[in-house]
């Protein structure tokens, strides 16, 4: 880890365009300039520090150092997270309301999540072969929103699929500094969450009655530690966390996709599934393509660390994808090699594709063991179970937009199913395996 003394200042009076025009890029790139993993800056006219790597990771995590009430921008909470939900949680809530989250994770439920997914993948197949052209982009969203919902206990009705579909994708879409994104992010997300609330309501009412182990049913009737149930919209945030993530993994789906088309010698390895490589193959995905680009926390108490003082209140920026490309920690960080999981230290910091740290206590997205299995399943799939052509088109993407994505979203033609999905899917994975990061 490179930390220059005294940690260097951008020159920049604040740099809040800069990120918003640079993306993915802003901090590595400031990083190379200053010669340091750790520089001060400005943004939206407030001092902020930056910083990436294992090590800053695993200070940043650190509960005793930082939180994250009042660190993450306030168009983020209105469009992309939701006001009250677990991510702007500390200490005991956040620990508390954590807990909530990962008892809808067992390893039951993250195999219920798995078979529904398949279902739905292998339902859309039927109808991608009798399609001349497929966008696997818009089709994974609103496959991954049918098995959420259904996963969570959330009642979708068929006439309402398009329209939940595009809701999740626009709070997805909603972060990377657009106002015009940021608009219709947050109109989705006041939408959505007045359909969750509904739900919620009508089970505390006893008028729907999920089942006990569904997420909706949890949430429902969760109580925080005051004895209290969740406010009912606090409630529908929470639920609205439970399916996102998964609906998110459609981005990745495309670049897995782009890594297949890519790279062909992937292609062989995903269908012989040596050594569980199918689940490597998901992970370097993760780490090499480009998904959640920052995150952000502010300090709790002043501390010194490497020569820096970091004085409270302070605004601290993780690069997130600047960590998982960190030549400390990773060899040839910028190539594709699925291989390098296969004796992976299993690091919680250098590997941050959905936050840092300990699922059980800290702020590391409850979801990743359901995004890794429901992505090493569809990418089996995808190689054993039907043949597609791959068209023509931009599959280039711009790393100044977050989120980002290849600008065709990935067609596909002349799809043809295989054979039907069998136990054979389910006995290449183990669940203890799979659920590890």
């Amino acid at each position: 880890m490179k930390v220059k003394s005294p940690v260097p200042r951008e020159k920049s009076l604040d740099s809040t365009l800069s990120l918003i025009k640079e993306g993915f890029n802003y901090i590595p790139s400031r990083r190379e300039q200053l010669g340091s993993d750790i520089f001060e800056t400005r943004l939206v006219g407030k001092k902020a520090v930056c910083m990436a790597g294992e090590e800053s990771a695993a200070i940043f995590y650190d509960e005793n150092k930082f939180k994250r009430k009042g660190a993450i921008p306030k168009p983020v909470m209105k469009s992309l997270l939701g006001e009250g939900g677990v991510h702007e949680q500390d200490d005991e809530a956040h620990r508390q309301r954590k807990r909530m989250h990962l008892s809808m994770m067992t390893p039951e439920r993250l195999e219920d999540m798995r078979r529904i997914a398949i279902k739905h993948l292998d339902k859309k197949v039927c109808q991608w072969e009798k399609e001349e052209r497929v966008n696997l982009f818009e089709e994974m969203v609103e496959i991954f929103t049918r098995a959420g919902c259904e996963w969570a206990g959330v009642p979708l009705k068929e006439k309402e699929v398009k329209q939940r579909s595009r809701e999740v994708l626009d709070m997805i879409d909603s972060f990377g500094g657009s106002p015009a994104r940021f608009r219709q992010g947050a109109k989705a997300r006041s939408k959505q969450e007045k359909w969750l609330t509904g739900i919620i309501k009508e089970i505390r009412a006893g008028k729907f009655v999920p089942p006990s182990y569904t997420p909706a049913c949890i949430i429902a009737h969760h109580r925080e530690p005051n004895g209290k149930r969740l406010d009912p919209q606090v409630a529908a945030v929470d639920l609205s966390n439970t399916f996102r993530p998964l609906v998110a993994t459609a981005y990745f789906m495309v670049f897995g996709a782009v890594a297949m088309h890519e790279y062909p010698q992937v292609h062989q390895k995903l269908k012989e599934d040596t050594d569980g490589y199918s689940k490597m193959f998901a992970q370097e995905v993760r780490r090499f393509y480009p998904f959640a680009p920052a995150m952000a926390a502010k300090v709790k108490q002043d501390f010194l660390w490497n020569d820096y003082k970091f004085k409270k209140n302070t605004l601290v920026i993780l690069d997130l994808f600047g960590t998982n490309r960190h030549p400390d920690s990773w060899e040839q960080p910028n190539q594709f090699i699925p291989e390098r999981f296969k004796n992976w230290k299993e690091s919680p910091f250098s590997f941050v594709p959905q936050g840092g740290g300990n699922h059980y206590m800290g702020h590391r997205c409850a979801g990743e063991w359901m995004t890794v299995m429901v992505m090493t399943a569809f990418f089996h799939y995808l190689t054993n179970y039907i043949t597609f052509d791959v068209p023509d088109q931009d599959l280039s993407y711009d790393m100044s937009r977050m989120p980002t994505l290849p600008k065709s979203g990935f067609e596909m033609t002349n799809i043809r199913k295989l054979k039907e999905p069998s136990d054979e899917l389910y006995k290449k994975m183990d669940t203890q395996t799979a659920i590890k990061v």
